[in-house]
C-alpha cells in the first residue's frame, strides 16, 4: 500500500503545543499534543522553554518521518504572536523567549509615544491599542534601551512562527500577519513598517517581509519536502473562511480571547473604537481585517466555577446544558440587563448576587445572556459600513446551545451559523501553502455549519 500525502502543521499555542499530519482532503490522520514546564527570564517572570520547544519540533519530525505510512510533502506552523525570538549570526537563540504578559516599564513607555506623536496619533496610525508588551515591536524597542549589549549582538528578531520555519529552512524571513497584529510595528495608512522603526533603526534587526504562501527547500533532513514561513495563528484560522465563502462575514472565533474579525471592513479606526479594544490583524494576502476583542472566555471559566461552588454541583454539568427559552424570557423580566449593543469589557455578572437564582440552570443562563449582550456590543463595532449578512462562530462558544441561540436573537437581520472544523489554526497554515503540496483541488466541505434561527430561539 502507498504512503499517504501529508502536510504536517505544527500549531503552537500558548498553553498546547499540537503536530497534526492532514491528509489532501484536509482530514487528520495523526496528530500528538505536549505541554512543557514553563520557566522564567532574567527578571523571574515566567516565559515559554525555547529549548524544549525546538528540541519538540525536530523530535516530533524525526517521529512522523519514520512512519512509512505517510509521505509528508511540506510543513508549516501557525503560532502565537506577540513574542520575538531574538537570534544571532549563527541562528542561535540570544535571549529568553519573553511573555507578551510580562508588565511594560512605565518610564519607557512614556517615553516613547511621547517620542512618536502621543498614544492616540500613534496607535491609531499602527492599528494597535496601548498593550504594553503585547505590542510585540516595543519588546525590541525595550532590549535595545535596557539591554545594549544583548541589541548589539542580535543578527534578526523573528516573531515565533516565522522562527519555527527557520528551524526547519535555515532560512529568515518575516510575515505580515504577524507584523501586522497589535505589534505597533505597521503603519497602517501607508503599508509599510512605521517610520519609528526606521528612526530606531530596528528595521536592521528584521528579516526580508516574505508572502503567507511562500515554500523554502527544507534543510532538516526527511524526504523532499517543503517548508512554509508561518502564520499568526488567528489570520491562519480565518484562511478557511475566506477560501470557502466570497460572501461578506463575521467570524467570532471563540476561546480564551473572543474575537470577531472582518475582512471586509477596512474603515481605518476611530479613537472610540481603539479605546473599545478594535485593531486590524493583516490576513494571509496582505488585506486588513477590522477586529474587535473580548476576554470573556476567561470569563465564563471564572464564573462557571462560581456559580458551581455556590449550588454545590460539577462544573462540568454546564457544557452541555441545553437552552431553556422560558428560562431566558423570565431572566429578561425578573433582573436587570445591560442595554443592547452598549460596550463594556466585563460582562453584569460578576457583580450579580447567585443567591437571586432559584437553581444554577437559571444563574448559567443568564451567565451566558451577559456574555452574549457584551459580544454584541463588540462585534456592532465591526459592521459600520459593510454588507455582512452571515456570523460564523468557531471555538467553544460554537458548541454552547444558550451562547449560540441567543446569539442569533440578538442578530435578527443576520444569519448565524456554529462551525465546526478540527483546528481551524492548523487547518489554514496547510491551506496557505496548498499548491505546494496539494494537487487535489480545496474541498468544498472543510468547515461543517449549524444553523441557527433568530425565530426559534426565544420566546417572546
Amino acid at each position: 500500500m502507498s504512503a499517504i500525502p501529508v502536510i504536517a502543521v505544527f500549531d503552537v499555542g500558548k498553553t498546547n503545543k499540537k503536530l497534526f499530519l492532514f491528509d489532501q482532503d484536509y482530514k487528520i490522520v495523526f496528530e500528538k499534543s505536549a505541554r512543557f514546564t514553563e520557566t522564567v527570564d532574567e527578571d523571574g517572570f515566567v516565559c515559554e522553554n525555547l529549548q524544549s520547544l525546538r528540541l519538540s519540533v525536530f523530535d516530533s519530525l524525526s517521529e512522523i518521518f519514520r512512519l512509512k505510512e505517510f509521505k509528508v510533502k511540506a510543513v508549516n506552523f501557525s503560532a502565537y504572536g506577540a513574542s520575538f525570538v531574538h537570534l544571532d549570526e549563527s541562528g542561535q537563540a540570544l535571549a529568553p523567549l519573553y511573555n507578551y504578559l510580562k508588565p511594560y516599564p512605565e518610564e519607557l513607555s512614556k517615553r516613547f509615544y511621547a517620542e512618536y506623536g502621543g498614544e492616540l496619533k500613534f496607535s491609531t496610525e499602527t492599528a494597535s491599542p496601548i498593550l504594553g508588551s503585547l505590542n510585540s515591536g516595543l519588546q525590541l524597542y525595550r532590549i535595545k534601551h535596557e539591554q545594549p549589549g544583548l541589541y548589539h549582538r542580535i543578527k534578526y528578531s523573528l516573531h515565533l512562527p516565522q522562527y519555527l520555519s527557520f528551524l526547519l529552512s535555515g532560512q529568515y524571513y518575516s510575515d505580515l500577519t504577524s507584523i501586522g497584529c497589535h505589534t505597533a510595528m505597521w503603519d497602517f495608512n501607508n503599508d509599510r513598517y512605521h517610520e519609528w522603526i526606521q528612526r530606531e533603526s530596528l528595521a536592521l534587526k528584521l528579516a526580508p517581509v516574505a508572502a503567507a504562501d511562500k515554500a523554502l527547500p527544507a534543510l532538516f533532513p526527511g524526504n523532499n519536502y517543503k517548508v512554509g514561513v508561518g502564520l499568526h495563528d488567528s489570520s491562519a484560522a480565518l484562511i478557511p473562511y475566506l477560501v470557502n465563502f466570497q460572501e461578506p462575514f463575521i467570524l467570532i472565533s471563540t476561546g480564551t480571547w473572543c474575537i470577531s474579525l472582518n475582512p471586509f471592513n477596512q474603515t481605518p479606526l476611530t479613537a472610540d473604537e481603539l479605546d473599545k479594544d478594535c485593531l486590524f490583524y493583516i490576513q494571509y494576502k496582505g488585506k486588513h481585517v477590522k477586529a474587535s476583542r473580548l476576554f470573556s472566555g476567561l470569563e465564563h471559566e471564572q464564573q462557571v466555577k462560581r456559580i458551581a461552588a455556590h449550588f454545590n454541583q460539577d462544573s462540568i454539568k454546564y457544557r452541555n446544558l441545553p437552552f431553556d427559552a422560558e428560562v431566558t424570557a423570565k431572566l429578561k423580566k425578573q433582573h436587570p440587563q445591560m442595554a443592547t449593543g452598549v460596550f463594556q469589557k466585563q460582562s453584569m455578572f460578576g457583580s450579580r448576587d447567585l443567591s437571586a437564582f432559584i437553581s444554577d440552570v437559571e444563574a448559567y443562563h443568564q451567565l451566558v445572556l451577559d456574555l452574549v449582550n457584551l459580544q454584541v456590543g463588540s462585534t456592532q463595532l465591526l459592521l459600520n459600513s459593510t454588507s455582512v449578512k452571515r456570523i460564523f462562530v468557531d471555538g467553544g462558544f460554537s458548541k454552547n446551545s444558550i451562547y449560540m441561540h441567543l446569539l442569533a436573537t440578538s442578530f435578527k437581520g443576520m444569519e448565524t451559523f456554529a462551525a465546526s472544523m478540527a483546528q481551524a489554526s492548523a487547518v489554514g497554515a496547510a491551506l496557505c501553502i496548498h499548491k505546494e503540496w496539494n494537487s487535489k483541488q480545496v474541498p468544498s466541505d472543510i468547515i461543517e455549519l449549524k444553523y441557527y434561527s433568530a425565530n426559534e430561539s426565544v420566546s417572546a
